[in-house]
């Protein structure tokens, strides 16, 4: 073999590894994506994830999509996403309850501070009350004195029992003494709708 050969070859194998974390880093992602969605179709943080896994698809150039995995106030999608692989293929979406059920369950399937690496914090949202335009209260102190003149005969929604706003609305509901009776939905769509 000849002396240059032999420098090209031995120049090449040395930067080898160098090349081949830069390539490897190139060409994430070099499959497709999965984004779970703790909660079923519909709800905000599922309307949030479909736009952003849009936008990542378009930006990456490689495909970015949405499992919903719902169930038990989004432990189950969370418990599936911290069972993955540690490969950045696949993301989790979720909300405040991936921080406050483990104090609300007995048991979680995953560790919030072990099983994950925080991404960035991606939405901010305000609590609103809303109720429907057939009531007649349009303050919340005339929507107080209604539910108080009417024991027991108005409820509120939320997307499940432990939910964000189900413990929003039980705190409103203890808070102000009022007979209210709490409809659990198995998603935000559908208790919004």
């Amino acid at each position: 073999m000849k002396r240059r050969r032999f420098l090209q070859l031995a120049v090449g194998a040395a930067a080898l590894p160098a090349v081949s974390r830069m390539a490897k880093a190139q060409s994430y992602p070099a499959r497709p994506v999965r984004v779970i969605v703790p909660f079923a179709p519909g709800g905000p943080t599922d309307v949030f994830a479909r736009l952003m896994a849009q936008k990542l698809s378009e930006q990456a150039g490689a495909q970015f999509y949405v499992e919903n995995i719902a169930g038990a106030g989004g432990n189950i999608g969370a418990g599936r996403a911290a069972q993955a692989a540690p490969d950045g293929y696949t993301m989790l979406v979720n909300g405040a309850n991936f921080v406050v059920n483990p104090a609300l369950y007995r048991h979680v399937p995953y560790d919030p501070a072990k099983d994950f690496d925080p991404v960035t914090l991606a939405v901010t949202a305000a609590v609103v009350l809303t109720v429907h335009p057939s009531l007649p209260a349009r303050t919340v102190k005339e929507l107080v004195d209604l539910v108080k003149a009417n024991p027991g005969r108005y409820n509120y929604a939320s997307p499940g029992a432990g939910t964000p706003p189900h413990l929003v609305g039980e705190l409103f509901r203890l808070s102000l003494k009022l007979d209210l009776v709490h409809v659990p939905f198995n998603s935000g769509g559908l208790a919004s709708g």
